[in-house]
């Protein structure tokens, strides 16, 4: 999930935004300017690319490789001079060493269950002794998956397009998430245009498929019997590497036997915005969001490891002792716990924005975030962008962005949780981390619109890194046909 929520950030991080002025002149009857002249469509596709090691599916180590694949297509539709309507439809297709290691197992199992919906758990291997790595990918079926979305937006423009009246719907789903989501605006526009107010709100009814690690989910599917289902036949090992005696005293358990009991995330969220032209070279605006959750926060891939408790594996015992370095390829540690978070999260983040006309050819843009929530995550987010026109038809776009964050209450690294704690996760999303975005754009506008529709084109790259060691890597390529 990290890498789709980072890859996505990256991806709409390079996208802008235009606006129409009125034509009305106070006291005189003009002719209405229509809000959007003529029906556009927008193609984005993008290539992402990332790797770490501090995959959250295997407790925080492990290889985050993961590629993505995305098309998104927008499509807004005038219905007359004051009304657009708007489609966006976005598929996302990702290859995943994380998620594939859901099922890290390979080789041999005399007893895999034999409920349909549990292939997952089934080893991807029929021959040979049966072994895994959080270094490895897995070639089971969650190694990829499709994410796909789509969005209807609908607008309507006062007479004197001083007020802006919206609403929008929207669906998303990959294989074990689904969402579901609507909302609405208003917009305000006083002085002369020259002072903007909007408020948004937005309501997203999401729910978990649950998918669980191998061990977690056939422990429960078998009451706990180490005879069943994927463990018949199969040794576990302690941290001697020494085949242990499954119906003894000592033996592998989970920590917590309990599964999902709650499988609905909602999500609430509202804004509030203010954007001034202070003149005419200088604009500012500033934002306050608050957003609140209530529901399974956990992810339920994701394992989680005490340090105070005994450790078990399945594998080659002889690499238990490098089990924490990439040169592992065949053992791997059985999950203590699934990632267990309160139920409830509150985020409050505040934005500005402060963009100056230096030139005909410069344009300087900045934006600075604070974030907080109740989870422990104070975070601070500032960006520049100096866009350049190198010719009437192109202009180039460097940015930088920076961005950290403190470690969430629950946080804690690989074996560094203790069974005292009421919540506990190893994802590091929720870490304390520093990070630097570097991206180059290059924008060609109206070079095509007379023959063949096409108003602009956009191709941007970017390169993404974390000091805790993620680093990705982003190329995008847009397009904008204007379609009479």
């Amino acid at each position: 999930m990290r890498a789709v929520f980072i890859f996505l950030f990256m991806t709409i991080s390079i996208l802008g935004y235009s606006q129409n002025d009125s034509l009305q002149t106070e006291g005189v009857k003009q002719y209405k300017k229509r809000v959007l002249e003529s029906v556009e469509l927008d193609f984005l596709t993008s290539y992402y690319t990332q790797d770490g090691a501090n995959a959250s599916v295997t407790g925080g180590i492990g290889s985050e490789e993961l590629n993505n694949f995305a098309t998104n297509i927008s499509v807004a539709i005038p219905l007359n001079d004051d009304d657009v309507l708007s489609f966006d439809g976005t598929i996302s297709a990702y290859t995943s060493a994380s998620s594939s290691n859901l099922n890290p197992f390979t080789g041999a199992s005399s007893g895999a269950s034999d409920d349909d919906d549990d292939d997952d758990y089934r080893p991807s291997v029929t021959t040979g002794p049966v072994t895994g790595s959080p270094w490895v990918a897995s070639s089971g079926a969650s190694q990829g998956d499709v994410w796909i979305s789509g969005a209807l937006n609908y607008s309507h423009s006062s007479d004197d397009r001083n007020t802006i009246l919206s609403a929008h719907t929207s669906i998303a789903k990959e294989f074990d998430y689904s969402s579901f989501g609507f909302g609405g605006g208003v917009t305000k526009l006083f002085n002369k245009k020259n002072t903007e107010v909007t408020f948004s709100s937005s309501i997203y009814l999401d729910k978990w498929k649950p998918e669980y690690p191998t061990e977690i989910k056939e422990y429960s599917n078998y009451d706990g019997n180490l005879d069943g289902g994927f463990f018949n036949g199969v040794d576990i090992l302690d941290q001697n590497g020494n085949v242990i005696d499954k119906n003894g005293i000592v033996t592998w358990r989970p920590f917590n036997t309990s599964l999902i009991n709650d499988e609905k995330r909602n999500t609430y969220s509202a804004s509030l915005s203010f954007s001034q032209i202070l003149g005419r070279n200088l604009q500012f605006s500033i934002f306050v969001d608050a957003v609140w959750q209530e529901g399974w926060l956990s992810n339920p891939m994701q394992r989680v490891y005490f340090g105070d408790r005994a450790n078990y594996y399945i594998g080659n015992g002889s690499s238990i002792p490098d089990y924490t370095s990439p040169t592992n390829t065949d053992v791997f540690q059985l999950a203590d716990d699934i990632e267990r978070l309160p139920g409830t999260r509150l985020k409050i983040p505040v934005g500005t924005r402060l963009n100056y006309y230096i030139s005909e050819r410069f344009v300087l843009r900045t934006y600075y975030r604070y974030y907080n929530d109740d989870w422990g995550i104070d975070s601070h987010t500032a960006q520049v962008e100096l866009p350049v026109k190198l010719t009437n038809t192109l202009t180039l776009t460097p940015s930088y962005r920076y961005y950290n964050q403190t470690a969430a209450y629950y946080f804690a690294p690989y074996e560094e949780h203790v069974i005292t704690d009421t919540y506990y996760t190893s994802d590091y999303d929720l870490s304390a981390f520093e990070s630097s975005q570097v991206s180059i754009g290059l924008t060609y506008t109206d070079i095509f619109t007379k023959f063949i529709g096409l108003k602009s084109l956009d191709l941007n790259y970017g390169y993404y890194q974390r000091n805790t060691g993620l680093n990705a890597q982003i190329i995008t390529l847009g397009a904008k046909f204007i379609i009479d």
